[in-house]
């Protein structure tokens, strides 16, 4: 096994807690954040704990926040070698005209500002490494439209704009920038998305699951599973010369309606 310092933002649980667990099978030293203590103190418990884990309870869309976590990495570590933007919410579900601004503006700032605070800090420790991988998390969100989401989209759509773009600045520096784009991902984020818009459009939530099933050409779901095991690819030599793409792990998601 080789040693990494990898990075992951909104890591408690979920897809990002996945992948931490991957990169601990993997040997690597994973360096964790996310606002919910509670899930915080169950990792602190979990038998994977060593001297592999380090897990703060950081607020992604607060920059002194994500700079005193960076802080602490830095006194661990000089270099890391990813950095894994996985910090995002759901939004709200409903027609444009009924969202309320600050909602909309929730959205806006914790899926783009907190890739944008993450990697501010993160591509000093990637330069001083000689190079590395920084993968954002987007969705297929981010390549179709979807209604009744639109702020969620926008964020998606923005994520892969910052991608291609940052994948451009960082290329001297033997820095790949790339993004992931789930399709829908079988857990409960994604049946409170289901039941939020059975509430707003008054169907109910098996025709929604079924129907979101059906823009796949596989007909499911994804696992975190299948996401964790792309963002190891793209963090290995594997995958030394991609950078600036966006893969998707979806399905073959055909539209989002």
């Amino acid at each position: 096994m080789s040693s990494k310092n990898i990075i992951i933002s909104a890591a408690a649980d979920g897809i990002g807690w996945t992948i931490a667990k991957s990169c601990l099978e993997k040997g690597y030293s994973v360096y964790l954040s996310d606002i919910n203590q509670k899930k915080i103190d169950e990792i602190n418990e979990h038998p994977l704990i060593n001297n592999k884990i380090f897990i703060d309870n950081v607020d992604a869309n607060n920059p002194d926040s994500v700079e005193k976590y960076f802080d602490a990495i830095k006194e661990k570590t000089s270099t890391i070698d990813a950095l894994i933007n996985n910090a995002g919410i759901a939004g709200p579900t409903g027609k444009m005209e009924s969202l309320s601004i600050s909602d909309w503006k929730n959205t806006i700032e914790v899926n783009i500002n907190s890739h944008f605070y993450f990697t501010k800090y993160a591509i000093p420790l990637l330069k001083v490494n000689n190079g590395g991988s920084i993968i954002n998390i987007s969705s297929t969100a981010g390549l179709f439209g979807f209604p009744l989401r639109t702020p969620y989209a926008a964020s998606k759509w923005a994520v892969i704009g910052i991608t291609k773009s940052l994948a451009m600045e960082l290329g001297e520096f033997n820095v790949r920038v790339n993004a992931i784009c789930p399709g829908a991902v079988s857990g409960d984020r994604m049946k409170r998305v289901i039941e939020a818009k059975a509430k707003s459009t008054g169907i109910s939530e098996e025709e929604l699951q079924q129907d979101y099933e059906s823009m796949a050409s596989l007909k499911t779901f994804v696992d975190k599973e299948d996401i964790a095991s792309m963002a190891l690819f793209l963090i290995s030599n594997e995958a030394k010369r991609i950078s600036g793409q966006v893969m998707t792990v979806d399905g073959n998601t055909e539209r989002m309606n």
